[in-house]
């Protein structure tokens, strides 16, 4: 297996790097850096050069974990390392997939609740949220007087397993005008935290919501 460092001096991408920067590196050159070593009867540079030939340099930040390990010279590791480099570039130039809503604060979790304002029964909402804290899926789980007994782990944690969300924000409506949670609406949230925890999913707030108001447990540190 060809490796970077049994190319000609002159050809090795790390050397022109750290002589010129890495600007000044070609394409090619920068994914040779990253998969390092190339396939029997090719160096790394020539499989770089059918990566990038198959999946221009524009296209890359869209590939996943299948599109990548598909692609010959490329296995696993290389995909996962490949990933994890794509990934902090998005994050880095704060790029959004979909546009999909940042939820940062209660306020921004509440922005998407509004259909709980009028509603005449207790709501019990999920929001499920990436690892840049945006939102990825939305699900009632359950109508109805709000108990721990109705509001199961399962159930929440289920989708969030579906969707791959990192964290969730737990949320649900008072019909009565009084957004205080209650002491079922704590115990509710005290169970689902320690799910969480065991699922490494966190929980990050539970809202409360009123037709003119809203409660959020982190602001009030009762989280």
């Amino acid at each position: 297996m060809s490796k970077i460092k049994n190319l000609p001096k002159h050809k090795q991408p790390r050397e022109k790097l750290m002589e010129k920067g890495a600007e000044n590196l070609r394409d090619s050159e920068l994914m040779a850096i990253l998969l390092r070593t190339g396939t029997k009867g090719k160096d790394v540079i020539k499989v770089s050069r059918e990566v990038l030939r198959k999946n221009p340099t524009k296209n890359l930040l869209a590939l996943n974990f299948k599109d990548l390990a598909k692609i010959k010279g490329i296995g696993s590791g290389k995909a996962c390392l490949l990933l994890a480099a794509f990934e902090l570039t998005k994050r880095a130039l704060e790029v959004e997939d979909n546009n999909l809503p940042t939820i940062i604060s209660a306020k921004d979790a509440v922005a998407q609740l509004q259909e709980l304002r009028n509603v005449k029964k207790e709501h019990f909402v999920v929001l499920y949220l990436n690892a840049r804290n945006q939102l990825i899926h939305k699900e009632t789980v359950s109508i109805g007087t709000l108990n721990a007994s109705l509001i199961h782990p399962r159930e929440v944690f289920k989708s969030a397993i579906d969707c791959l969300a990192a964290s969730v924000i737990l949320a649900h409506n008072h019909p009565s005008g009084s957004a205080e949670p209650s002491e079922d609406d704590l115990e509710v949230t005290k169970r689902l935290k320690e799910a969480g925890k065991i699922l490494g999913i966190e929980v990050l707030d539970h809202v409360i919501v009123t037709k003119n108001a809203y409660f959020s447990l982190k602001e009030k540190s009762l989280l």
